[in-house]
C-alpha cells in the first residue's frame, strides 16, 4: 500500500462537510474579523495616550501634570528648617504631619519643614489625603 493510497482512505474517512457547512464557516470568519478589528483599534488608541504634550507657562510658575490634567501652582520657597510641625518633599506637592507614614519616605536631603499649615500651603504646598489629622 502506496502513501497516495493511505491519504485517500483517511480522507474518505474525515468528511467534515456535515460538521462544518458554508453558512457556519462564513459566521466564524465574521466574528474572526471583528475581534481582530476590534484589537487593533485598541491598539491604534494606546499610541496617542502616551504622547507629550508641551505647554508654555508664564516665567516663575511650576506645572504638575497627571493624566492630561495641568495645574499651576506658585514656585516653593527654599527653606532651611530642621524641624517643624509639618513636613514636605522639596519634590512633591503634599505636606504631612511628621508621623505620617508618606513622611517617612521623604529623603533627609529633600525635607522642608514647616511651623504651620498655612505656611505649607502658602508654600506651594496641600495636605496630604492619607495623612490623618491634616
Amino acid at each position: 500500500m502506496s502513501i497516495v493510497d493511505n491519504w485517500k482512505k483517511i480522507k474518505g474517512k474525515m468528511n467534515f462537510e456535515h460538521i462544518l457547512d458554508r453558512n457556519t464557516f462564513l459566521a466564524i470568519f465574521m466574528v474572526l474579523i471583528a475581534i481582530i478589528s476590534f484589537g487593533l483599534g485598541r491598539l491604534s488608541g494606546l499610541e496617542t495616550v502616551n504622547k507629550n504634550i508641551e505647554i508654555e507657562f508664564p516665567k516663575g510658575q511650576e506645572v504638575s501634570a497627571f493624566l492630561g490634567t495641568f495645574a499651576t501652582t506658585t514656585p516653593k520657597a527654599p527653606i532651611t528648617k530642621t524641624s517643624g510641625n509639618y513636613l514636605a518633599s522639596k519634590n512633591g506637592t503634599k505636606y504631612y504631619l511628621p508621623t505620617c507614614a508618606s513622611s517617612k519616605r521623604i529623603s533627609s536631603k529633600n525635607k522642608i519643614w514647616f511651623d504651620t499649615k498655612s505656611e505649607a500651603e502658602s508654600a506651594g504646598y496641600s495636605p496630604a489625603e492619607n495623612c490623618k489629622g491634616l
